[in-house]
């Protein structure tokens, strides 16, 4: 059988759209308006720069009119800007929101010259993610050879489930924990050896933690294999997770085990002990 091929694409931000607001709306410590302003935020699309006001209606459950007044609102304090058809995009000001939030971030200001130094060791790509949710966020990479369909960075989200970063995390998670993604994941089949069930990734999970590493092998992409590594704190909870890609054709599974696992550890370790 053929797989049911799925383009892998880079997650947007979970929206906080209309339906959490109007549950929200009677308590008193909220601001509906700060709320809607947010979902407008998380609703521009990745690779669609524009989108109009009836689309972003449409994504977050909100009204023209509200989509309309928050859009005016970040207009004017320089975060949206309008073109000549009356779309929508953001603007070079909103990188200010996540750069106050990884400027405060010891790990991913530590994570950047550990990453260029394992990346240039390796020959590969190297990354830094933890877990939101059903996704990982990227809050470091060090680009060096490119072996995804899609351009990963700062901020780039992947589900959890067929993804090494991803698998490593959830394996730290408590065992309740786990049963409580597994209920709620939505499983995409993007390659015919992408696990799309909970009992096979159940049983991958207790083997990531058994091992300390996870290998995801052409699930998310076909072409691209990774390999990951938990960075823990001193009480042994995973906070993160380190990963080198590869393409299948150049490295084998037994190279990664071989050669990419030490230099994985050690980077982690060296990572881990800056957040002790």
């Amino acid at each position: 059988m053929t797989a049911v091929a799925a383009s892998p694409t880079v997650r947007n931000i979970p929206s906080c759209g209309g339906e959490k607001v109007d549950r929200a709306r009677h308590d008193p410590n909220f601001m509906t308006s700060l709320a809607r302003g947010l979902a407008v935020i998380q609703a521009f699309a990745d690779r669609k720069r524009h989108v109009t006001i009836s689309q972003l209606s449409g994504k977050t459950g909100l009204s023209r009119a509200a989509v309309r007044r928050c859009l005016y609102t970040l207009r004017q304090l320089g975060f949206a800007g309008c073109d000549e058809h009356g779309r929508f995009f953001l603007r070079p000001r909103i990188l200010v929101l996540g750069h106050s939030y990884l400027s405060t971030m010891p790990l991913s200001n530590a994570a950047q010259p550990i990453l260029d130094h394992l990346g240039h060791l390796l020959h590969e790509s190297a990354s830094v993610a933890t877990l939101d949710d059903q996704d990982i966020i990227y809050v470091a990479r060090a680009h060096v050879t490119r072996v995804m369909a899609i351009e990963l960075g700062v901020g780039s989200r992947l589900p959890c489930f067929c993804t090494s970063l991803g698998r490593v995390l959830l394996a730290h998670l408590e065992p309740e924990e786990i049963e409580e993604y597994l209920r709620r994941v939505r499983f995409t089949r993007y390659t015919e050896h992408t696990i799309d069930c909970p009992e096979k990734l159940r049983q991958v999970l207790r083997l990531v933690r058994q091992n300390g590493y996870s290998i995801v092998d052409q699930e998310l992409e076909i072409g691209l294999r990774a390999m990951a590594v938990p960075i823990t704190t001193a009480n042994d909870q995973a906070v993160a997770a380190l990963a080198v890609s590869a393409h299948a054709q150049r490295v084998s599974i037994q190279q990664m085990e071989t050669k990419f696992l030490p230099h994985l550890r050690a980077a982690a370790q060296e990572l881990g002990a800056l957040l002790r």
